[in-house]
């Protein structure tokens, strides 16, 4: 997203305290939200909410940090919300009239949620034991060299390991899909809404919504050859079909307005062959990169910045030569 770069440059001390607080907050503190004690309870819970509002703002993961909040925000109990809520903000959160009552209830002294019965804080020790034992298999796990991602190490699969990566790599490859009307070019890239392509353009801020295209590009760019990302043969073709429904699914078709002049400024030209490079992105860092070899002169004389710089890192596909539609209708039926 838009801050995602001023975190990177962010200097090194920060990056370690962003990596030990890492480790405290998805490690240990997740023990806080079992805790009998609400004190705990609502600090366990106070920093998950930080630590997921803090990778909001600190790049695009769609959905999934939203979604990790709501666990969190139900360890703030109702005498928290309603000593902590304007009167505006509980009308709009407990405006029904039953909540209302119930909050008149606690500030008439009536019924104090913040006093536990003793059965219910049996119940929560005996709970938060439950877990420390049937987590232990995990935490082994986790300590492993040959991690198991994604599996559960109990017959009712109470507890188990969960991540949405196996592993992170270290650099921001790209796949950009280039198309041209004859062979020898020129070749025009297709550029997607959200994904890194133009090095040029800023990235958008999307969360909490889910552009699953782009998210799918960036996986087969990760997940090695074409054969593990078959779906790409099948775009391919419906890009040099220009197919209206996949259009409309990235950010516009270079063959629809044709101003860089040339032959494919022609009217009724189209794409006719396809491929796909992969290039590896890195931000831009003006103390870094040289300006002079990057920058154009814009219209006003001076010159602009990118967001990107970028580096070939060789075809994705195909190894060698070009597609054409029906090259990739053989590969798509199976023939």
């Amino acid at each position: 997203n838009p801050f995602t770069r001023y975190f990177h440059n962010m200097p090194k001390a920060w990056h370690r305290f962003e990596v030990w607080s890492n480790h405290f907050v998805e490690l240990a503190a997740p023990l806080l939200l079992l805790m009998p004690y609400r004190k705990w309870r609502l600090a366990g819970g106070f920093i998950q909410i930080l630590f997921q509002a803090t990778l909001i703002f600190s790049g695009n993961l769609s959905f999934l940090n939203w979604l990790t909040m709501v666990p969190a925000i139900f360890c703030l109990d109702d005498a928290f919300l309603i000593n902590n809520l304007s009167p505006s903000a509980q009308k709009l959160a407990l405006g029904t009239p039953a909540t209302q009552s119930y909050i008149k209830s606690i500030t008439d002294g009536v019924i104090s949620p913040m006093q536990s019965p003793m059965i219910r804080n049996i119940v929560s020790i005996a709970f938060f034991l439950l877990m420390v034992k049937l987590n232990l298999p995990v935490i082994q796990n986790l300590l492993s060299r040959r991690q198991i991602m994604n599996g559960s190490f109990d017959k009712l699969r109470l507890c188990g390991t969960y991540g949405a990566f196996g592993v992170v790599a270290e650099h921001r490859d790209e796949l950009i899909i280039e198309s041209a009307s004859a062979v020898d070019g020129p070749w025009k890239e297709y550029q997607f809404k959200v994904k890194p392509g133009d090095i040029y353009r800023r990235p958008r801020w999307i969360s909490p919504y889910h552009y699953r295209l782009d998210w799918q590009m960036w996986i087969a760019s990760q997940s090695g050859r074409v054969e593990r990302s078959p779906w790409l043969m099948r775009l391919l073709l419906k890009l040099l079909r220009q197919e209206k429904d996949v259009i409309d699914l990235i950010e516009n078709d270079p063959w629809t307005h044709n101003i860089t002049g040339g032959e494919d400024s022609r009217c009724g030209a189209s794409p006719r062959f396809i491929r796909i490079e992969k290039y590896r992105y890195k931000f831009y860092n003006q103390q870094k990169n040289d300006e002079n070899e990057i920058s154009p002169v814009n219209g006003d004389g001076g010159k602009k910045s990118p967001y990107w710089v970028r580096e070939r890192v060789g075809r994705y596909f195909p190894r060698q030569g070009v597609m054409t539609v029906d090259m990739l209708e053989e590969l798509v039926n199976g023939n």
